[in-house]
């Protein structure tokens, strides 16, 4: 495996870790890893209920409170806490790994102490939107906190490690779809888009952590690159399939226009090309195909919204 390298990766590192009180207003991008993890990976899965059940039920989604500028908002504080969370529980392991010892938390530019003060500050923000939500979406955002913060342990006990942070990060899909439509009835259309953002992102955090396959190996923590091996590429093909058949299926109980369902094929061909192209030796490479997962959520969300226009 090709170690990236501290000095090749500082700004990288600064751009994961770095929520320092005195460099917020320096960098507000930076801090909550909006440069390590593009924009449609963290609000792609809340709003696609609100493409699906745009058809019937347009005048609400347009004058709720749970707005697409509340989507976009919430999603970045939601990711944003769960970042703080998971950098503050994993010190130890972030030590041992070569391109992870620039952040703050490890180097010391910052104190544990300082990091959950930062994150209670991300949850204050947070409150008052989820507030404004109906009860059952208020329980699940909650249980959404939950899971954030189980989400670095799981690493301790579970090769499995990116299906949680898949079940976590899609979460969104039944939480947009609750503030919505009120309910969790139509189970044919947000389960399959759940599951689709759990298999989306097996694919992309698997082509992750080989990055670090390695020096996770030496430093004991449950890796799926590790538990995959030489057989990743298969179970890639696998996730990427069912990925892409729970969107369709979702799709059509949803009554999508002949857009959508075009728009899967590229979406398939994305998965496929990354896949097939990524060399899963060299964590440049990796880091380079887990960074092009914003096309494919592009396509996604285009399809999903010209389906509805056609429809």
């Amino acid at each position: 495996m090709q170690v990236l390298s501290t000095s090749a990766t500082i700004p990288y590192a600064r751009q994961r870790g770095n929520f320092n009180y005195r460099t917020y207003f320096e960098n507000q991008a930076s801090i909550r890893r909006t440069h390590a993890q593009p924009l449609q990976q963290k609000f792609l899965p809340v709003l696609k209920p609100g493409q699906l059940c745009w058809q019937q039920n347009l005048e609400r989604f347009l004058i709720s409170n749970y707005s697409g500028c509340t989507y976009y908002l919430m999603s970045f504080l939601i990711f944003a806490s769960g970042c703080v969370s998971n950098d503050l529980a994993d010190i130890n392991y972030d030590r041992k790994v070569e391109r992870c010892k620039t952040r703050p938390l490890v180097s010391g530019e910052i104190t544990p102490v300082q990091g959950w003060l930062f994150w209670a500050f991300i949850i204050s923000l947070l409150i008052p939107l989820v507030l404004q939500l109906n009860k059952l979406c208020i329980a699940l955002a909650a249980v959404e906190q939950v899971l954030w913060l189980a989400y670095p342990l799981m690493k301790r006990v579970t090769y499995w490690t990116p299906a949680f942070l898949g079940l976590v990060q899609s979460w969104g899909a039944t939480l947009g779809w609750a503030a919505i439509k009120g309910n969790l009835n139509d189970v044919g259309i947000f389960l399959p888009v759940h599951i689709a953002g759990i298999c989306w992102t097996m694919v992309y955090e698997t082509i992750y952590a080989h990055q670090d396959k390695n020096e996770d190996e030496e430093a004991g923590v449950k890796s799926i690159a590790l538990l995959f091996g030489d057989s990743t590429r298969t179970w890639l093909l696998g996730f990427a399939t069912i990925c892409i058949g729970s969107l369709m299926f979702a799709g059509y109980n949803a009554h999508m226009g002949w857009p959508f369902y075009l728009s899967m094929i590229p979406a398939f061909g994305h998965l496929l090309w990354q896949t097939y192209s990524v060399d899963l030796s060299n964590g440049f490479d990796c880091f380079s195909k887990f960074r092009t997962n914003k096309w494919f959520g592009s396509i996604v969300l285009a399809g999903m919204v010209l389906g509805r226009i056609v429809y």
